[in-house]
């Protein structure tokens, strides 16, 4: 059972433009509502990551990537909370640039994470899930590293565990199912 209280203030801080912290299926994330480009350029900042690499967006459900990715009918995610998958799929022609970065695909995943989808479904839209480490280092997998990295930067942690997975998410290209960036073992 998720707690609700910590989910509501989740949601309230996300709409007033606010980035959090929060568990994942393999790692604390960093996030934000994507079209906030106030909040998403706090979380490039944070970890010291270029606009050009492009952020992955979690969603509870595929209608919540429907203003952000152009999916095929009928496209099916899978992914869980043991390996979980983020897929490559064309991006709307309107997605801003501090979501794609330099590319023509988005990032998205159907989360397992019971928070994570929690944290989607409360705040009514897909977030940016980034993991919570400064790029090139490590991302924070206990809530001790977390907090001593992050606390004072983002404007609530989520309490909760991350799942099982070992790691960030596999990324995978939807349309040739080709994998672009390998899950730790």
């Amino acid at each position: 059972m998720i707690p609700s209280m910590p989910i509501r203030k989740a949601a309230r801080i996300l709409r007033a433009g606010g980035v959090i912290a929060y568990p994942t299926e393999g790692v604390y994330g960093l996030g934000c509502l994507p079209g906030n480009l106030a909040a998403v350029m706090r979380v490039l900042e944070m970890k010291g990551r270029d606009v050009s690499q492009g952020l992955i967006l979690i969603a509870a459900d595929p209608a919540q990537l429907a203003p952000w990715a152009l999916l095929p009918q009928r496209a099916e995610l899978p992914s869980s909370a043991e390996r979980p998958v983020t897929w490559l799929v064309p991006a709307r022609p309107d997605v801003p640039h501090w979501i794609r970065g330099a590319h023509e695909r988005i990032a998205v995943r159907i989360t397992a994470h019971a928070v994570a989808a929690a944290l989607c479904t409360a705040a009514g839209s897909a977030l940016v899930s980034t993991s919570a480490n400064v790029s090139g280092r490590p991302p924070a997998r206990t809530g001790y590293v977390l907090r001593r990295e992050f606390g004072p930067l983002v404007d609530y942690v989520v309490p909760g565990d991350c799942g099982p997975a070992q790691g960030p998410s596999e990324i995978r290209d939807l349309e040739t199912g080709g994998i672009v960036r390998a899950a730790l073992a």
